[in-house]
């Protein structure tokens, strides 16, 4: 009965009576007797009745009822699982890149805004770095072990010869390569300082991006796809909930906190409304999963949306799109 019930509200938005459920659902009992099991369910605090309206709605509670009612495996309609395939079979550029991506493709797989962590960098071990020429200026990329590629433009020295730039990669990339971007800061401003003036100059605006790079990857990041798409759910959510929402986004640290929480688990997460503080105040629902290399989890990935979400469908997306996203990551060998 109380599985009717989401269902119902989760499709209709509008409270649901029992002569809808007779009219609806093929449960072979009359509508007295869904009346007083519906009752039932809300004495035990499974739905709650919205001012003096006949229907029910579903409380935080019977949603966590319901969702820890669902099958471990939820299936996606055959349209979702194409587009996860087309999306993966497509996926080109660094894992950053893919995860922007993957954050839009789960808001359009489910309506609601898609959220993803990279892997965070600081301690992340450094796989090559190159220094590409842009005219004036010299692009610094570091490419690290996970995938995530790190830029950061400087100024080229004045009648630096092409083979000294191509020198000076070399030396920093025996310097820096396999070491965290801290350990590589110190040891390209240490190799800078042992250089000729010809290129010391050059070494020292690395070593400056290097360290710059470090102080900006200490901060985790949230990648967030189709936020208009909770912009539209205005007409559940009232307008200072979403603004609460909104100013989340802005902040992170309860959203990355939550992200964080999921990345120990082997199943998506799902955190409803009163269930923690954060979502409590937003009036929202969390479902979020981690993607891994091995045992190790390098982020996590989710979906954040109104209590009223239709948690079978974001469930098995959450599932699926971490699992493709593993398996990129494992291909990729990050």
């Amino acid at each position: 009965m109380l599985r009717a019930v989401v269902e119902e509200y989760v499709s209709s938005g509008e409270p649901v009576g029992s002569e809808t459920i007779a009219e609806r659902y093929n449960l072979g009992v009359s509508s007295a007797t869904i009346r007083n099991d519906l009752a039932a369910l809300e004495e035990m605090g499974f739905l709650t009745h919205p001012h003096t309206s006949a229907g029910r709605i579903p409380t935080d509670a019977g949603y966590r009822r319901f969702v820890d009612s669902l099958p471990t495996r939820g299936r996606l309609r055959d349209a979702q699982r194409r587009a996860i395939t087309d999306y993966f079979h497509l996926a080109v550029g660094d894992l950053e890149e893919v995860l922007r991506g993957t954050a839009q493709l789960l808001s359009r797989l489910t309506q609601y805004a898609g959220l993803a962590v990279p892997p965070s960098s600081p301690e992340e071990r450094i796989l090559r770095v190159e220094l590409v020429e842009m005219g004036s200026k010299l692009l610094v990329l570091v490419i690290t072990e996970h995938g995530q590629v790190l830029s950061r433009m400087i100024e080229r020295p004045e009648g630096l010869a092409a083979d000294a730039v191509d020198g000076a990669a070399r030396r920093v990339n025996e310097v820096a390569a396999d070491h965290t971007l801290r350990a590589a800061t110190t040891r390209t401003a240490q190799l800078a300082r042992e250089a000729e003036p010809a290129t010391a100059r050059l070494l020292a605006s690395v070593g400056d991006a290097v360290h710059d790079m470090e102080e900006r990857s200490d901060t985790e990041r949230i990648l967030v796809g189709g936020v208009a798409n909770l912009a539209g759910e205005l007409a559940v959510w009232r307008v200072e909930t979403a603004r609460r929402l909104f100013d989340a986004f802005e902040h992170e640290a309860d959203v990355l906190r939550l992200l964080r929480e999921a990345s120990v688990q082997n199943e998506p997460s799902v955190t409803i409304g009163r269930e923690d503080p954060a979502t409590r105040q937003w009036e929202a629902s969390v479902v979020a999963a981690p993607y891994r290399v091995g045992d190790i989890a390098l982020g996590t990935i989710g979906v954040v949306g109104p209590t009223r979400m239709d948690y079978v469908t974001t469930i098995a997306a959450v599932r699926a799109v971490a699992k493709r996203l593993t398996d990129l990551a494992e291909q990729l060998g990050v």
